[in-house]
């Protein structure tokens, strides 16, 4: 399968992937956190975007 390069966010948005570098790098940017920041979030309530963004203290949408 092509790498679409003209991605410019994620192909599920309400979960996010930490096994792809250009979405962690995407989700740390979206949400103004450090990677370490991410991963801890996502370890402590799963990959639901909207539980990280809950537990980071972010706003989703």
């Amino acid at each position: 399968m092509n790498d679409d390069l003209e991605r410019r966010g994620p192909e599920d948005p309400s979960k996010i992937s930490l096994t792809e570098a250009w979405e962690v790098r995407y989700w740390t940017k979206r949400f103004g956190v450090t990677e370490d920041q991410l991963r801890a979030g996502v370890d402590r309530v799963g990959n639901g975007t909207a539980k990280v963004a809950q537990c980071l203290g972010k706003r989703w949408p």
